[in-house]
């Protein structure tokens, strides 16, 4: 069945008098909304102590998971097997991701307005310091330089290996890019030593609360991050991309740099400023 169906779409391609994709009827989109409902919720009822809000959180990620995964089968699918991704097509995909990383941008300027709102003059609600008295900040020269150190050399390793990808030196490539993987799990483990060393938490005043908003925020992209390199890892060693067409990989990229320039605004405002 699947092979018939992917016959009628080569021969659909053959005749098309336009080069844009009109993309088929899927079941991805409203099950991927349902599967996120069920997560949200189980977070809800988890982090408020119901019963089974961990069961239904749980769920819910391994549901939304699933469907990620056989939503982006198709999408290669598509554009490995089908030829539907033309010039045109990824095009309009890498605009359409830039528009996403600049939403994301703005993301974190919410975050770091809320931060320095509260920091350059602190209201007289939290004594007029900042950091408000009680709280005793991290060092910035212990972990966080060293995840500095880790972020910064993982984007050199991924833009390395992008352009030993491009060159055709495949042996490069895949160790660059497991380097960055490996660098990145590295960061992620430092950052929950991080937090369970902190001698603060969320709840103790708005130093807390911006403090875990905004690496809380920064280290779900790393992780997503992450996920989207060693997806590329995979697919560079099955030879599922070519250095004509891999704008999965250059997407992959774009998002690892940008993960790296908010680090180095956090390790600035929040690590080295705010604990001064």
């Amino acid at each position: 069945m699947q092979h018939n169906k992917t016959n009628l779409q080569l021969i659909k391609n053959k005749y098309q008098s336009h080069t844009y994709h009109l993309v088929d009827q899927s079941p991805w989109p409203i099950l991927i909304s349902w599967t996120l409902f069920f997560m949200a919720i189980g977070a809800v009822l988890y982090m408020h102590g119901y019963n089974n809000g961990g069961l239904l959180l749980n769920l819910g990620f391994f549901l939304t998971s699933a469907v990620m995964y056989f939503w982006l089968s198709d999408i290669h699918i598509e554009g490995s097997f089908l030829g539907n991704h033309t010039k045109e097509v990824k095009n309009g995909l890498m605009i359409g991701f830039i528009l996403f990383v600049i939403s994301e941008v703005f993301a974190f300027i919410s975050v770091f307005w809320a931060y320095f709102h509260s920091s350059i003059v602190p209201s007289v609600e939290i004594g007029g310091y900042w950091p408000p008295l009680g709280i005793v900040p991290l060092n910035p020269f212990s972990i966080p330089l060293l995840n500095t150190f880790l972020l910064l050399s993982s984007g050199a390793f991924i833009t390395y290996g992008h352009h030993a990808f491009i060159a055709g030196k495949r042996v490069f490539t895949i160790n660059s890019f497991f380097m960055t993987v490996v660098l990145a799990v590295v960061f992620t483990l430092f950052q929950y030593i991080e937090y369970t060393d902190s001698s603060f938490s969320i709840a103790d005043s708005v130093f807390g609360t911006t403090f875990y908003a905004s690496t809380g925020l920064h280290g779900f992209h790393v992780i997503v991050g992450t996920i989207f390199i060693f997806i590329g890892f995979l697919r560079i060693i099955n030879y599922n991309v070519t250095k004509q067409g891999h704008l999965g990989i250059e997407t992959g990229i774009l998002y690892w740099h940008f993960v790296d320039i908010v680090w180095l605004f956090l390790f600035i405002a929040v690590y080295f400023w705010g604990s001064n």
